[in-house]
């Protein structure tokens, strides 16, 4: 009986701890889709030295947050030794109806094909495996400048 109920008690802790809504880690070293709940959650140490090219952003329309800055054209982006440790291209696009542009990675054909030598071709993989488990691949719904980008 003992057995039965440590059991029981261990399986409702592990179903619990599974429902979690909190994002999946990482599996990107970039800071670009890190999740966040506020912009000072972001790009830790390169926030502080001032050396981004844009201000810090926590968007919090992307479930669990998403990190990211503002941007004006894709040079902005993984512009700064240690933002993007991947190699992986970000771009700079507008998201939704903010009116603001924000570095995502990429998940364009072109950019999929060169990161990884023309080895893989299906978006939401790519960003399931090179952002975060969570992710797949979308527009960036900001009009006529749309960009697809890995999102959750």
């Amino acid at each position: 009986m003992k057995r039965a109920l440590l059991f029981l008690a261990s399986a409702a802790i592990v179903a619990a701890c599974s429902s979690s809504s909190s994002p999946p880690p990482s599996s990107s070293p970039d800071q670009a889709g890190q999740a966040c709940t506020n912009a000072a959650q972001c790009y830790p140490g390169l926030q502080e030295a001032g050396t981004l090219r844009g201000a810090v952003q926590c968007l919090d329309r992307v479930p669990g947050g998403y990190c990211t800055h503002l941007c004006t054209t894709d040079a902005d982006c993984c512009a700064v030794p240690g933002e993007c440790l991947s190699g992986f291209r970000e771009v700079c696009a507008p998201f939704e109806s903010t009116g603001q542009n924000y570095c995502f990675l990429s998940c364009e054909a072109a950019d999929i094909s060169t990161a990884t030598n023309g080895q893989l071709t299906d978006e939401t993989l790519y960003c399931q495996k090179y952002a975060n488990s969570a992710f797949g691949c979308r527009s960036t719904g900001g009009g006529k400048t749309n960009r697809k980008v890995c999102t959750p």
